[in-house]
């Protein structure tokens, strides 16, 4: 018997590689000649860089770059398919868990430290990069990113604008001569699973400032400055559609940045994740999947990573995926028409959110066990 297992992250509690080897061992005490695959998977975002990497069995590199407001920071990402991918969470170096609360000021904060992490994987030779753009704390469209990779962004008296989303009120010129050449040689892959403009009442300021600190009269504010962004990026590089393109918003316009100074593809970050670990490839004929994340809800079946797995197992021939999740929400019987045969908590009883958190590895692990002694059982049945 063959068995994948490809959970995503238990947020908080396990990492998608510990929650592969908890349902491993689950597995294991009920089919112990069975061969196990182990398939961490995430969505693009918090997470992709540890699971591609472990899944694939490559290698972490840790480079010094620029915190959001520019500090030092040690940000990890990863290289696998012997080098010619990296891998880059722009929350590693650009991200709002890297700010206290106090510190939240889109009109500061920079993406500089997301363009010197690519700028390391260029000077690596990866001839990809896969770079998740969620859990952002910018809003400067990625000026800071493309400043960092050698581009110039000027005030009408020639001199570098200010970083941040305030900066960009100060834009008359961007000088593209000086980006790194490279750039435009790689493929670089966006996980964005938003489907925002650049800007308006659904735009990156409107939508996603308030939780980077932004109150209304900042919010209007930073709108307009994207807006002067915009119209100076699409002088300078010809390209009118990008601000209207879905998912432009993404990261505080990073997702428009890309777009404007790289030939940047933006795709769904389970897509893309699976695409990297070879899942289809390596899934294709198993007898069984397990997949699971921390919880399960209506969102869930909207393609995110249980979803994602459930139906790249089907469409190699797999017949049977289980979903073991930390929690089930509201509308989580709605993955049942999306590929997943099996769905359960992995909680046997009334339990604190602490209990569950600390023992997510031995609640999985019992989960997948119970799990296997009823797939057992009606193998059993005539």
């Amino acid at each position: 018997m063959r068995i994948v297992v490809a959970p995503d992250s238990f947020k908080g509690s396990l990492s998608a590689p510990d929650a592969a080897e908890a349902m491993a061992r689950g597995i294991a005490r009920v089919f112990p000649e069975a061969c196990i695959e182990r398939i961490p998977i995430a969505d693009g975002g918090e997470g992709t860089v540890e699971a591609l990497v472990a899944g694939g069995k490559g290698v972490l590199r840790h480079s010094r770059v620029h915190d959001p407001l520019g500090r030092d920071v040690d940000a990890c990402w990863g290289l696998v398919d012997n080098g010619n991918t990296a891998v880059i969470e722009m929350a590693a170096a650009s991200g709002l868990p890297l700010l206290a609360p106090e510190e939240l000021d889109p009109r500061r904060a920079s993406t500089a430290g997301t363009g010197e992490l690519v700028r390391e994987a260029l000077e690596a030779g990866a001839s990809r990069i896969i770079l998740g753009i969620g859990g952002s704390a910018t809003n400067d469209g990625g000026a800071g990113f493309a400043q960092a990779l050698g581009a110039r962004f000027l005030d009408a008296k020639g001199r570098a604008i200010p970083p941040g989303g305030a900066g960009l009120r100060e834009l008359e010129h961007i000088d593209l001569s000086g980006l790194v050449p490279r750039l435009q040689e790689v493929s670089i892959q966006v996980a964005c699973d938003v489907d925002n403009p650049l800007l308006g009442p659904r735009g990156a300021s409107a939508v996603y400032g308030p939780q980077k600190g932004a109150d209304a009269a900042m919010v209007e504010e930073l709108d307009a400055h994207l807006a002067r962004f915009a119209e100076i990026a699409v002088r300078s590089t010809g390209k009118h559609d990008v601000p209207h393109i879905p998912g432009a918003g993404a990261a505080g316009g990073l997702g428009a940045g890309l777009l404007f100074f790289t030939g940047a593809t933006l795709r769904p970050g389970v897509e893309l994740v699976l695409e990297v670990s070879r899942f289809a490839e390596r899934a294709r004929g198993a007898d069984l999947v397990f997949t699971g994340e921390g919880k399960t809800d209506f969102q869930t079946a909207y393609g995110k990573a249980p979803v994602g797995v459930a139906k790249a197992a089907k469409a190699g021939g797999v017949r049977t995926v289980v979903c073991l999740s930390g929690g089930l929400g509201e509308g989580a019987e709605a993955v049942l028409r999306e590929g997943i045969d099996a769905l359960a908590s992995i909680t046997p009883g009334p339990m604190s959110l602490d209990d569950c958190m600390r023992n997510g590895a031995a609640l999985l692990e019992e989960a997948a066990f119970r799990s296997c002694l009823l797939l057992a059982s009606g193998r059993r049945l005539p």
